[in-house]
């Protein structure tokens, strides 16, 4: 009975789950009292490459700037998995109270980057000394920069799907009870677009409005951006236009030189993405005609949408099943934006979401007072370690 137990997969990724756990949770509560921002990661990164050494797993730092990517040869030859986790923090200055609180001002890991840090790392070390059984190859890789929606793209530049077949990512979810698992089928995540526009008129005295030319008209645009989602966009393809600034005028009876209007467009689906930009190009052109204005309007395209693929999720939502049971569920995408869809245009992949939610908090990511329950660190590395035994077997 103890050898069968012994050579299930199951029993072996618990057992040797357990025995890492309490280290990466001290080494997540490192990563989290000294946290970095969007390519300042060197700290972190030398964390990730003093424990990939440790394990003996071939590494290579300085990826995308301030990233790190490792390799896991399996003992037979196969496809290759590329796991990802961020690293980076958010400029926030926290208020947990915690006894590994952020150490540094105005920084703080308030997404749950080293919760994703220290699990990675867990996998790592899980899957190394599984590597007889692999039949392929696992990358894993470290990247700067989530928050920014630049380190993905800044690694792939330095070659981080090179050879890969499949990605898998992962996020910790606050409102989903520790212990639960979700996934969510094709678009999860939107793209996320963000424009500046500037109309230009004429200046002048408030009492003599037809000797200037008024740029603050361009508040139409507020409500006509609008209509875009309203009118012209599939009512069934979830798209969201938010102006969040607006900025003219140094005075009520001056009539201003120029306004400018910077905001954000994200979608779910690519149809929508090109009918709102091209939507939002055709108004800015409406308000030079209609008042006399000049309109320079500067759409800059973030980070594609994040579609999972069945053939990485199917296999994927298996595996969690398999080694804990009926404890996944199906989810709804959400208009946030995550640049782990630079990887997912490149190759099939799919982004797991793991509950972090601790009992009686009703924490939320990007908030000050931000706690989630550290048990999702081991529970993650059984997740991503079964997947990654089960898809390369």
């Amino acid at each position: 009975m103890a050898d069968r137990f012994a050579n299930d997969p199951g029993t072996r990724i618990r057992q040797a789950t357990e025995a890492i756990e309490p280290r990466l949770v001290e080494i997540r509560r490192d990563i989290h009292a000294h946290p970095e921002l969007a390519f300042e990661e060197t700290r972190t990164a030398g964390i990730v490459a003093a424990e990939l050494a440790r394990l003996g797993i071939p590494y290579r730092t300085g990826v995308g700037r301030t990233g790190v990517l490792g390799t896991i040869e399996g003992g037979r030859p196969g496809p290759t998995l590329a796991i990802r986790a961020d690293m980076d923090a958010l400029p926030i200055h926290e208020q947990t109270g915690l006894p590994f609180a952020s150490t540094i001002a105005g920084k703080m890991h308030a997404c749950g980057h080293d919760i994703h840090t220290a699990t990675l790392l867990g996998v790592a070390e899980v899957l190394k000394g599984l590597a007889p059984q692999l039949a392929g190859r696992v990358v894993l890789v470290f990247q700067p920069a989530e928050e920014a929606l630049g380190g993905a793209a800044a690694m792939i530049a330095d070659g981080a799907v090179e050879g890969v077949d499949m990605a898998l990512g992962f996020h910790n979810m606050p409102d989903m009870p520790v212990g639960r698992f979700g996934y969510c089928r094709g678009s999860t995540l939107a793209a996320a677009d963000r424009f500046d526009l500037v109309v230009r008129g004429r200046s002048g005295h408030a009492a003599h409005p037809s000797d200037a030319i008024d740029p603050i008209v361009a508040a139409a645009f507020v409500s006509q951006a609008q209509t875009v989602v309203s009118r012209e966009i599939d009512p069934l393809h979830p798209a969201v236009v938010t102006i969040g600034m607006f900025h003219g005028g140094s005075a009520p009876n001056i009539i201003p030189e120029s306004v400018e209007l910077r905001g954000t467009v994200r979608t779910l689906h690519g149809k929508a993405r090109d009918t709102a930009e091209a939507a939002l190009r055709r108004l800015a052109a409406g308000l030079e005609a209609m008042h006399r204005v000049r309109c320079d309007l500067r759409y800059n395209r973030g980070v594609p949408p994040l579609v999972n693929s069945d053939r990485v999720l199917d296999p994927a939502i298996a595996s969690v099943r398999a080694q804990f049971g009926d404890v996944v569920e199906e989810g709804r995408p959400s208009m946030g934006a995550e640049d782990f869809a630079e990887f997912a245009e490149r190759v099939p992949a799919f982004q797991l979401r793991i509950g972090s939610g601790a009992p009686g908090r009703n924490d939320h990511l990007h908030n000050a007072g931000y706690q989630p329950d550290e048990r999702c660190i081991g529970l993650g590395v059984q997740a991503l370690s079964r997947i990654a035994l089960d898809i390369l077997s």
